[in-house]
């Protein structure tokens, strides 16, 4: 994972008030509950005392409960109470609980995954998603990198053979381009596949100017948009739970059908038929080694047709570099 990044881990109805909630994401177990006014709060699970699992807790007083010996801490993380010392008696500070800032927007849960800053700029969104949308939700658990499921959605050369009777059927085997462009964190990306007529792919200087927005868009670290038409998307957040387990959280939008009944329908379709080739990738995906994917020592051959995964791999480990996780050999 990526550090100093604005992850999406949750989507906001899965944090419920009055209630806290621990899972498993960024490989660390941590615990989200809201306070009084409704701000969602992200602590790691593990209490700094003996290591009871705060997530078993209650929430009391806008304070969360550790289940072992009822230590209490605020929404900063540091220790407000001990009862074995009583109200006025003192204790270590160091009794604190490590938090991650969080940010909650378009129904979706975000941490900072990395050293808390001042004045954090809010995560992007796609500002073409707006009203008139409606859209219902998928859920899907994979077992592998959230990295290799990001490529996976960048892959064009994959398509007629994984979705050879779904979204890849007609043969269009050689990938002219594809054109690819990056801008700051955000991954666009234009596919071009046409059948074999003999002649060789064309290369990306060879592609007119599109005359359409992209088809495919990343916002790293995690976010995807699949932009099939002006009023047909599906979003997919590609959320890490460790190393190599990953969960699928996406988005049916459309604004094609507005009448209720008709509406949930069409949605319904659309969510049956993007599980159903999220499933044929997952067959996939799922067994391919290393679970992780790099920019070096993956002792893989890329093609010209993969443009867009070198594209995502080299930003991936300037991001790292950046955070000091890595050094750019």
């Amino acid at each position: 994972m990526i550090r100093n990044q604005w992850y999406i881990v949750l989507e906001s109805h899965e944090v419920k008030p009055g209630k806290p909630l621990g899972i498993l994401r960024m490989g660390e177990h941590l615990v989200f509950w809201r306070t009084a006014d409704g701000k969602v709060v992200c602590m790691r699970s593990q209490c700094p005392h003996l290591g009871a699992q705060l997530s078993q807790g209650k929430l009391v007083n806008d304070h969360l409960r550790c289940p072992f010996h009822g230590f209490e801490y605020g929404a900063d993380g540091v220790c407000q109470y001990v009862p074995a010392v009583g109200k006025n008696g003192k204790f270590p500070h160091a009794l604190e609980a490590p938090t991650y800032p969080t940010h909650e927007e378009h129904g979706y849960i975000y941490i900072w995954w990395g050293e808390p800053r001042p004045n954090l700029a809010p995560p992007e969104f796609y500002d073409d998603i707006g009203k008139g949308f409606s859209y219902m939700r998928f859920k899907q658990k994979w077992n592998v990198h959230y990295s290799r499921m990001v490529e996976n959605q960048l892959d064009v050369m994959h398509l007629p053979f994984v979705h050879y009777n779904t979204i890849g059927a007609g043969g269009k085997t050689v990938v002219d381009g594809p054109l690819v462009r990056l801008e700051d964190n955000t991954l666009k990306l234009w596919v071009y596949n046409r059948k074999d007529d003999g002649t060789p792919p064309h290369k990306p200087d060879e592609i007119p100017e599109p005359g359409r927005p992209p088809f495919l868009i990343l916002i790293l670290p995690n976010l995807w948009e699949n932009r099939i038409s002006d009023d047909l998307r599906i979003l997919v957040a590609f959320v890490p739970v460790d190393e190599e387990h990953s969960i699928m959280y996406g988005r049916y939008y459309q604004r094609v059908v507005q009448m209720p009944l008709l509406r949930e329908l069409f949605n319904l379709l659309g969510v049956w038929s993007s599980l159903f080739i999220a499933n044929q990738d997952r067959q996939v995906v799922n067994n391919q080694l290393p679970k992780q994917s790099a920019l070096k020592k993956m002792g893989e051959i890329l093609l010209p047709g993969d443009r867009a995964i070198l594209t995502y791999r080299t930003r991936r480990h300037q991001l790292k570099v950046e955070a000091g996780q890595i050094k750019d050999e």
